[in-house]
């Protein structure tokens, strides 16, 4: 996004990648249906961005939904809005967007260099990598780096940034596993029987957070969409406490009284289980959580046992490591950054993408601040050369160093 618009502005534009190809972290994305924005209201598409929402807000404006369906539109890609409000290309690929994108910054004259990992600046001040050939030095008149947090850092966002930013004195906030599972103690049994099983139509609730959705049970604990909404407070509150409790509604679709009635009824010779599956509904990985999390004598008291299917407790010891959350929180403080996404104490420098200090919940939130903030890092380098040199027409260089793309 920052090279697009340094090129528009007439700008000569080096795009350097540590990976052998560009763009590995948004084809990865891609497999899950390339979400690249949501339609909501504006008030509550921002208010999806906690704190960083202020200092967000003005790129985020600046490049919204509606910009980013044009865009990806220009680029010969139609887009549909989905039930749930997020944006989607037709064909859910990213692979024919990106193609499309990187032949156009081609076109235009950005060249890209891959297998180029920056590892900071020479004495003279420039830019170094390594590279399969050896060390390699480039001189740029302003640099946008784009090097993402530390998620996935086998898609090449390794955070090794982190060092070479802290070592200069950016203040960086350390980087935390974001849209994340949990861990949760199994017991050998649930784990063996029920590790890979979808828990759907389920409420989870955590203090004043709750949410309908669904989750996965994995080896390790939980995951999945509805956990990923509530990743960032379960994962603050575990900090805080060294563990947190979360509470599963099983059958959010009756109340507990209803199914105190039911489960009251005459059982006769049935199994309990079967009992749960006639007057309850729950079967399977559901009534699995209610053996996991309830003791024997909650079975034979059906008053007991409505409570615990209402609101199950469901004890997180912490949060999966960085490397395998779907993105994450921390980065480069927004006190360390002017309105051009320019380090203050190091003018030239401009930051972009998830290597900021924010962090967001899936549903398109994720990619949109990644654009907007590369498209706003691309527009302040393009003012700011423009403001030293008092015009465009030598056309400087600059180098954009993504390790992985946002």
């Amino acid at each position: 996004m920052a090279a697009e618009v340094l090129l528009e502005r007439g700008v000569a534009v080096d795009i350097y990648d540590a990976m052998p190809s560009l763009g590995r972290k948004f084809l990865m994305a891609g497999k899950s249906g390339l979400n690249l924005t949501h339609s909501e209201p504006a008030a509550a598409f921002l208010q999806r961005f906690g704190d960083a929402r202020e200092r967000l807000e003005p790129a985020l404006s600046a490049f919204d939904a509606a910009a980013i369906r044009a865009w990806a539109a220009g680029l010969g890609i139609e887009t549909f809005i989905g039930s749930s409000g997020r944006v989607f290309p037709v064909n859910f690929k990213a692979a024919p967007l990106l193609r499309s994108w990187l032949r156009r910054l081609r076109e235009r004259g950005a060249r890209i260099h891959v297998r180029h990992k920056w590892h900071g600046w020479s004495a003279d001040g420039a830019l170094v990598f390594a590279t399969p050939r050896g060390e390699v030095r480039q001189s740029a008149d302003a640099t946008v780096l784009a090097l993402g947090g530390g998620s996935w850092p086998k898609l090449g966002s390794d955070a090794a940034w982190v060092g070479i930013l802290s070592a200069v004195g950016v203040q960086v906030a350390p980087l935390k596993p974001a849209n994340c599972g949990f861990d949760v103690p199994w017991s050998t049994i649930f784990r063996e029987r029920f590790s890979g099983e979808p828990v759907k139509a389920v409420r989870l609730s955590h203090r004043e957070r709750s949410l309908v959705g669904e989750f996965v049970v994995t080896d390790n604990g939980i995951e999945g969409g509805a956990v990923y909404a509530l990743s960032a407070v379960l994962r603050d509150r575990i900090e805080v406490d060294g563990g947190t409790t979360l509470i599963l509604d099983l059958s959010p679709d009756r109340s507990e009284a209803r199914l105190a009635a039911d489960l009251a009824g005459p059982r006769g010779s049935r199994s309990v289980t079967t009992h749960l599956k006639r007057q309850a509904g729950l079967v399977g990985v559901k009534a699995g959580l209610l053996r996991e999390c309830l003791d024997a004598s909650a079975f034979a008291d059906p008053a007991r046992l409505a409570a615990g299917i209402k609101a199950l407790p469901l004890r997180l010891t912490a949060a999966r490591p960085l490397e395998e959350a779907i993105s994450s929180a921390g980065g480069i403080a927004f006190a360390m950054l002017d309105d051009r996404f320019m380090l203050r104490t190091r003018p030239g420098l401009f930051c972009a993408g998830e290597m900021l200090d924010w962090e967001a919940p899936t549903g398109g939130y994720l990619f949109s601040a990644c654009f907007a903030t590369g498209r706003a890092a691309g527009l302040g380098a393009a003012d700011w050369l423009a403001a030293r040199s008092n015009t465009l027409a030598a056309a400087p260089s600059i180098g954009i160093n993504p390790t992985a793309l946002g």
